[in-house]
């Protein structure tokens, strides 16, 4: 993102500030995003403390970075029976990252102009827990646990296979939106996945907390039959 030479502090700079307004669009995404709309679906998705790294789960060794050319275009979470589409989103009048429409409640949001899973960075997906009716694609997303697998199909014929390490719900009034979707370890490329989550509250329709799914890429490969189907 920065310029050289001369105009890298210039370039870094402004990174940093789009960095900055997406973190606190972030923030405001998981402050007020959470709120359902009257006569939805009420799910439970986990409890409320957080999941970490439990001891005694080892992990493998990250994979290098892919290059920036893929677009993500499906993913797959094989422990949940995930197989969703994915949609580029930018951010709205706040600064969040827009989630898919409410008629697409079963797609993935994926923040366009950020990083690109597989990609050196943290990239990042957000999706709907549920709707009026129904649950959406990250209805279950709190019961993935470390070491399981999650793979973006990307539009230039790879598949980056990301490998979890961390599971977080955390609480709204303790929200911290660079310790959630920071990078965790530079050289890596990682991906976060995002949704409601906590406890549902039924006089101001909102949920308690966010979830959080951190993982880094360990491997790529060409996609297999179950991975190409159609959703």
């Amino acid at each position: 993102m920065s310029d050289r030479e001369s105009s890298s502090g210039a370039g870094r700079l402004t990174a940093g500030l789009v960095w900055a307004v997406l973190l606190l669009g972030l923030w405001l995404w998981a402050g007020e995003a959470t709120d359902v709309r009257p006569g939805t679906y009420a799910p439970t998705t986990g409890d409320v403390a957080a999941v970490g790294r439990p001891l005694g789960v080892r992990l493998p060794p990250a994979a290098k970075p892919l290059r920036e050319d893929g677009r993500p275009r499906r993913l797959v979470i094989p422990s949940l029976g995930v197989r969703a589409p994915v949609m580029a989103r930018g951010l709205d009048a706040r600064g969040a990252v827009e989630a898919p429409p409410y008629a697409h409640a079963r797609a993935v949001g994926w923040y366009g102009a950020g990083v690109r899973p597989g990609a050196e960075g943290a990239a990042l997906l957000v999706g709907h827990v549920d709707t009026e009716s129904r649950p959406a694609v990250f209805y279950r997303l709190s019961e993935l646990r470390p070491g399981e697998k999650v793979r973006v199909i990307r539009d230039d014929g790879t598949v980056a296979e990301f490998t979890v390490d961390d599971v977080q719900v955390i609480e709204r009034d303790r929200f911290d939106a660079q310790q959630a979707y920071g990078v965790r370890q530079s050289g890596r490329a990682e991906l976060r996945l995002i949704t409601c989550g906590g406890s549902f509250d039924p006089d101001s329709r909102t949920y308690t907390a966010n979830v959080v799914v951190s993982a880094y890429l360990t491997s790529s490969n060409a996609p297999g039959p179950a991975d190409d189907r159609s959703p």
